[in-house]
């Protein structure tokens, strides 16, 4: 397997001949150039791993180069090659952006090492900034599942708070996608290339989580054999996220309100007051209202950190994203365990809908999983979901057949429930095949999931337009 594309840059034919030679011969792609000017114009084409570049050539000299490189969008990396008279030079080049020079005559076991520790470096930087994009494209709004109304209106909320420093408070039952929304957050503001630290205020204990949030100096309890930072240090020009906020003690939520409204604190056990640039998002699934009523939550606190509410539905309010949410589970799980499944047998995503999901979006992930895992076929059927969830079997059906005696609900129902089986859960496409509104789509299967009959006027029909709720604004 061939290595990186080198660019040599020097005005010395002898001097790119043997640095050609001795790199060709380690399996590096290689280009020369006489120049600076020269090595821009092969820039674009060749696009350079690194670029070994004497400091002093006609036209255009190796500190210029870089400097232009880097206005290009070169992120190649600079190995600056001098003479030992031009080393404060070679050392301008480093504060320019280089990553090392050498120093002619040239080692060829120093240029080997310096130019695979430069390309080790260069590795981990692409690597961090795609694995950083794939982190901010799993949580950008556009890849949380999900058109819901109630959902909207929080995308919309999120939306507008996510480039502001102002303290979320995010509420909604376990297991409705909290953590997710608190990732969008951070993603969405301008602390995205800054760190994003999660704390679970439940699974710690006061001393442990007091240690966690603010840090701690050797010695200032058993056990602390060295200074630690804590999170709060940590998430510096970043985003600091407090899951189950409602489960910590009066004494940390004493600690906690004077870093909302002060920016600072001490480690504990330490004197040297720190302050940090950190914004707040918090998330409970406990009614904290209620709480600071009962006395068990500081009302101080409870204004600090609900200056945006955020409270996300749970699935039982949100059936209609069902579909969707099941057909990405799928196609997650499919390729993860290598199955080829292409969708849902009749009857398995109305087994789903007449489900309430306690456990909200976690709990139907699970069970899309399972069943992922049992099945045997190329589609999921309901005897792959938990014996729970099965419900009774429902009539096979010709595809596309029309039962006699059937009513129009029922002819209605069907036809929606097998286009989505069919589009793979998405709302919009099946509206469009249909020609009904996405929003008439989302009320018949809340009306599914809940089994209440379709209103009907007086003469005994179904009322034309009934599950079209009012327009909203958000």
């Amino acid at each position: 397997m061939a290595k990186e594309r080198i660019l040599v840059v020097d005005d010395e034919q002898n001097a790119r001949v043997a640095l050609r030679t001795i790199l060709s011969e380690e399996g590096y792609e290689i280009a020369e150039a006489a120049d600076g000017e020269e090595a821009l114009a092969l820039l674009s084409g060749f696009a350079p791993a690194a670029i070994l570049a004497d400091v002093r050539m006609p036209r255009m000299d190796g500190i210029t180069l870089l400097k232009r490189a880097r206005e290009s969008g070169s992120d190649a990396v600079f190995v600056m090659m001098t003479a030992f008279a031009s080393v404060e030079a070679a050392v301008e080049a480093m504060r320019a952006g280089a990553e090392n020079y050498l120093v002619k005559p040239l080692d060829v076991n120093a240029v080997l090492v310096v130019l695979e520790k430069a390309l080790d470096k260069l590795r981990l930087q692409r690597d961090t900034a795609n694995l950083r994009e794939r982190v901010r494209e799993r949580y950008r709004f556009h890849n949380i599942v999900g058109d819901a109304p109630e959902l909207q209106a929080v995308y919309e909320v999120v939306k507008r708070a996510a480039p502001t420093r102002a303290t979320v408070l995010i509420l909604g039952e376990s297991g409705t996608g909290k953590e997710l929304i608190a990732q969008a957050l951070h993603e969405e503001s301008p602390r995205q290339n800054k760190p994003f630290i999660k704390v679970n205020c439940a699974a710690l204990s006061e001393t442990l989580l007091e240690s966690e949030l603010f840090g701690h100096e050797k010695g200032s309890f058993t056990g602390a054999i060295g200074r630690k930072e804590g999170r709060f240090e940590l998430a510096d020009g970043g985003t600091l996220f407090l899951d189950e906020i409602g489960d910590i003690s009066p004494a940390i939520q004493i600690k906690l309100l004077r870093v909302l409204q002060q920016r600072e604190f001490e480690r504990v056990g330490g004197t040297q007051t720190i302050k940090v640039d950190v914004r707040m998002v918090a998330a409970t699934n406990r009614d904290i209202a209620a709480e600071v009523k009962a006395g068990k939550f500081r009302e101080d606190l409870y204004y600090r950190l609900n200056v945006v509410a955020v409270t996300l539905p749970p699935m039982r309010q949100r059936k209609g994203d069902i579909p969707a949410l099941v057909s990405h589970f799928v196609e997650k799980y499919s390729k993860a365990y290598g199955k080829e499944i292409r969708g849902l047998a009749p009857g398995t995503l109305n087994a789903l809908l007449s489900h309430d999901w306690p456990g909200n979006v976690r709990e139907l992930e699970n069970v899309v999983e399972r069943a992922v895992v049992l099945c045997k076929s190329t589609e999921l059927t309901a005897d792959d979901l938990p014996p729970s969830l099965r419900g009774p079997r429902p009539r096979e059906r010709a595809p596309g057949a029309l039962i006699p005696g059937a009513t129009l609900y029922e002819i209605e129902r069907e036809a929606i429930l097998r286009t989505l089986e069919m589009v793979g859960g998405s709302t919009s496409r099946a509206a469009e095949i249909l020609g009904i509104s996405v929003r008439k789509i989302q009320y018949r299967l809340k009306e599914y999931a809940s089994g209440s009959s379709p209103t009907r006027d007086e003469g005994g029909e179904l009322e034309d337009g009934v599950g079209e709720p009012p327009e909203r604004s958000v």
